[in-house]
């Protein structure tokens, strides 16, 4: 009898532990989110975008590879998958999603979606399809504003990026691979991702984990509250393909695109006329800096606000109007977003000291063709060759011992013909051709000449290293 009353005083404590178990669980499912009323509420804001285009290549200029493109995807709808498939009449047409920001027809959407488009057509939540106008587009924040012609459209409500933390949930509503009104989910894995170089360099990027694939660009990502905080932009990945890592245009920045766009049809943006670099360890060491952290000048565009308000080369910025920079990258979001005529203070580290420095925030020029960014890259390429340069200064020349009246340095590389030539921001170009270039302005001169399709001769200085390289102009779209 008492073996008896052991084992079931034994199986009661079991019994109660499974109990415990079983209420553990209901609580912890109490506590997952449930999306179903966001996503009833916001669905019909939410757009399918198509874009038409001339030719075989992508949105982007660039050949299409059907491998990127998973296999049930390609036997359904062909090589290129629902989001983008060639006609027999040579067209091509590429999916992206997009949300309804106002009952009047106002469409936000990612400017690679649109860019290049012959004709853009939003498909509505209740299947109509409206001709889309672009309104404007901004390069650097990825943002295209449509307008169709319709009134009493849902909308969606906009929220504050700038609250957003990491850990918070967030929902994602699209079109990827065409496939429309899908929901993904996740969490916030970072705010104010920052990227060096000339790509989005003025947009601090909502990092998440939400799953988005092709289609999804353009589209919204909510907070909790049913709000719209961010734009899906990008994703990093090796295979093309969602791996647990997207980027969002937090939508602070979008809506300042959007209302400038409006008002004026351009973008207005903050410079102080500073390149920067990173300072990593052996930097750190050099010039006596207690951790590697910081914005480390490299040049001082004369006659800029940095120049006017003291900053030297070799100066580490480690802080902008009070927002702490710890890598180079975080500078361009911050000057970038500020309005042009303000006033603003640097803290600089300079010779084991720290200083405090006025600066003048200027006008990023609408001129492209003048370098004027904070980060050394925001101007577009004024040539054929897809590559920025500017004026060397006499510290560089000193540095480099080249003669004054020769050569300029280039400071962004974005044509795919000039990075397969293997050009890197840094080197010097002394001739184009059997040119020798003395200036900026006269090697877009001289570049622009160039036509498409031919190989033009660059003389291109390296450390102490100078060789020729070859770099062909791509053909036109046709």
């Amino acid at each position: 009898m008492h073996k008896i009353a052991m084992h079931k005083a034994a199986f009661n404590k079991l019994l109660a532990l499974f109990a415990l178990a079983l209420l553990s669980a209901g609580a912890f499912a109490q506590q997952l989110p449930d999306f179903t009323q966001l996503v009833q509420k916001n669905a019909p804001a939410v757009v399918n975008i198509r874009a038409t285009h001339t030719g075989s290549e992508d949105i982007q200029g660039n050949q299409v590879d059907p491998q990127d493109v998973p296999e049930i995807f390609r036997r359904f709808f062909g090589p290129l998958g629902p989001g983008g498939h060639p006609h027999f009449d040579g067209t091509r047409v590429s999916l992206g999603s997009g949300f309804i920001i106002s009952s009047d027809g106002y469409v936000l959407t990612n400017k690679h979606v649109v860019d290049g488009a012959d004709q853009v057509v939003v498909r509505l939540s209740d299947r109509r399809e409206l001709d889309a106008k672009v309104i404007g587009t901004d390069a650097d924040s990825d943002i295209a504003l449509l307008k169709v012609d319709a009134t009493g459209l849902p909308t969606v409500a906009i929220g504050d990026s700038s609250k957003l933390k990491p850990g918070q949930w967030v929902v994602a509503i699209g079109s990827p691979f065409g496939f429309d009104h899908s929901v993904t989910h996740g969490i916030v894995s970072y705010v104010g991702r920052g990227f060096g170089g000339a790509d989005q360099q003025y947009v601090p990027f909502i990092q998440t984990d939400v799953p988005i694939n092709r289609g999804n660009s353009g589209g919204p990502l909510f907070n909790m509250d049913g709000q719209v905080v961010g734009i899906n932009s990008q994703i990093v990945s090796n295979t093309g393909s969602s791996v647990g890592i997207s980027l969002a245009i937090p939508i602070d920045i979008a809506m300042n695109t959007v209302d400038q766009l409006k008002k004026y049809g351009h973008v207005s943006r903050g410079m102080i006329g500073v390149q920067v670099q990173n300072v990593d360890r052996a930097l750190a060491q050099s010039l006596g800096l207690p951790s590697a952290e910081g914005a480390l000048v490299a040049n001082v565009t004369p006659g800029s606000g940095a120049d006017k308000g003291g900053v030297q080369v070799r100066d580490v910025i480690l802080a902008f109007d009070g927002h702490a920079i710890d890598q180079s990258s975080d500078l361009p979001p911050l000057v970038g977003n500020t309005k042009p005529g303000s006033k603003a203070e640097l803290k600089i580290f300079r010779d084991g000291k720290t200083i405090t420095l006025p600066v003048m925030v200027g006008e990023l020029p609408q001129d492209k063709n003048e370098l004027a960014s904070t980060g050394g890259g925001g101007a577009k390429p004024a040539n054929a060759l897809g590559i920025v340069v500017d004026d060397l200064t006499a510290e560089q020349r000193k540095q480099l011992g080249i003669k004054d009246g020769q050569g300029v340095v280039i400071t962004d590389v974005r044509g795919p013909a000039a990075q397969r030539a293997g050009l890197q921001p840094g080197d010097v170009i002394l001739m184009v051709g059997r040119k020798s270039v003395k200036s900026a302005a006269e090697f877009n001169v001289v570049a622009r000449d160039v036509k498409p399709g031919e190989s033009v001769m660059l003389l291109m200085r390296r450390g102490d290293a100078t060789q020729f390289v070859a770099v062909t102009v791509p053909k036109s779209k046709g």
